[in-house]
């Protein structure tokens, strides 16, 4: 074929190709079009990568090793997985664990050991959401994560202590990813609305400050909700300036970080009881708000109130019990939305009320006496004589009804367990 032959080919074929790249390009997300390519772009996680960190120090010296990132939705973990791989020269494999079984791990793998062999290339294998793999799944990474056929980078949403296998747990080191401040999220906008060739500043969008911290604030923390508002908005505004109204059409509802399982529920629903337990009436009513803004099953959130009820208010307002108690009840009948007014004036009960831990405390000294010594034997005046031998053996013998003396085993004799707290004023 003559090289005139071959032009003519190409120069036929290369519309086609430049015309499929602008389609990408238009349907490629703003978040994905400007991803940050090296530590200079990267915004947030100094803490991390700053220089002369662990994270940036292993990646620029080519000494990579298996981990895991924990951090929260758009604070940047598939960002740095990308980095480390260009970084590196690394042969850079994603998948994500919603879609992937070990099937696909195996042949990843296999894949990634030919590399090696052959080009003494090294493969990262980019785990998305790993916390989605079931045990075995995650037990198929260990022999080649042992032996450096594949360097794993794994990223989770969930606290990796809970949802990750021992064994790989420890093959891999924990990088913690803090949630993007707002002035964070504000640089990300700012140059994704100059950046001409990734990003919107061909299209000279007009956007007020106030309005793109309005966006900023909205995403709480997420760069990637950020960055697809205003992407959003820029496509809604036909005079390319986005107006408030816009920038609230683009946002919507706001999705609370909140798993029923993972970790968020057990970290809210703590602030909650311990912002009851100081009195502080405003910051359990916040707590609670975001529980029932997120979805969170009101018998839950009741059942804990009841046992609070006991455990820090007790003696010093037995009440408190009868309120939590009928409270669980409203949830029961009433359900959503109406029962979150019943928890809220529950919460309010309880956070005012006075506090004696007096009655829980004294309990689990008890029991802790009950682990330490086993069935201490009875005294024979409490035992209840059922029969002659019993009788003819002490059972009951100079049992009193009321009476000051000692009623404990012989080993705890004189034991005192119980101290009623003088109660404290309410606070309001």
């Amino acid at each position: 074929m003559s090289s005139s032959t071959i032009q003519g080919k190409i120069g036929k074929l290369m519309p086609d190709l430049f015309s499929q790249t602008q389609d990408y390009f238009q349907t490629q997300p703003l978040a994905d079009r400007i991803r940050p390519k090296d530590f200079v772009q990267f915004v947030g996680q100094e803490n991390l990568v700053g220089r002369g960190k662990i994270l940036r120090e292993a990646i620029e010296s080519d000494k990579l090793f298996s981990m895991i990132f924990w951090g929260p939705p758009g604070s940047g973990k598939t960002t740095l997985a990308r980095i480390i791989a260009e970084k590196t020269g690394a042969n850079f494999v994603q998948f994500s664990a919603v879609t992937s079984g070990i099937a696909d791990i195996k042949k990843v793998v296999a894949e990634a050991r030919e590399r090696l062999n052959a080009y003494k290339q090294k493969t990262i294998l980019f785990v998305d959401e790993i916390h989605r793999f079931n045990k075995a799944q995650q037990d198929a990474f260990l022999p080649s994560v042992e032996d450096g056929t594949i360097i794993l980078i794994g990223a989770t949403t969930e606290n990796p202590s809970f949802e990750v296998i021992g064994p790989l747990l420890s093959r891999c080191r924990v990088f913690v990813l803090e949630r993007l401040n707002e002035e964070n999220i504000l640089t990300i906008l700012k140059k994704a609305l100059v950046d001409k060739k990734n990003g919107l500043g061909e299209r000279k969008i007009k956007i007020s400050p106030k309005i793109l911290r309005f966006i900023a604030q909205f995403a709480n923390g997420d760069a990637r909700i950020a960055l697809n508002a205003l992407e959003i908005s820029a496509n809604l505004a036909k005079d390319r300036e986005i107006s408030q109204k816009i920038a609230e059409e683009a946002l919507q509802h706001k999705t609370l970080l909140y798993d029923k399982q993972a970790e968020e529920h057990y970290n809210t629903i703590s602030a909650f009881i311990k912002s009851m337990r100081a009195s502080n009436v405003d910051a359990a009513l916040y707590y609670l708000a975001r529980m029932v803004e997120a979805g969170e099953d009101p018998l839950f959130i009741a059942r804990r109130m009841v046992v609070f009820a006991s455990e820090d208010i007790g003696m010093a307002q037995p009440t408190a019990l009868v309120v939590a108690n009928d409270v669980f009840r409203a949830c029961e009948t009433v359900g959503y939305p109406e029962c979150q007014e019943n928890l809220a004036a529950g919460t309010v009960y309880l956070a005012c009320a006075t506090k004696d831990r007096s009655a829980y405390n004294a309990y689990m000294e008890a029991l802790s006496d009950v682990k330490k010594y086993g069935n201490l034997p009875i005294p024979l005046n409490l035992r209840n004589p059922v029969t002659k031998l019993m009788k003819d053996l002490g059972y009951g013998q100079g049992y009193e009804k009321y009476t000051d003396q000692n009623l404990l085993p012989e080993k705890l004799k004189g034991r005192k367990y119980y101290y009623h707290n003088k109660p404290k004023d309410i606070k309001s």
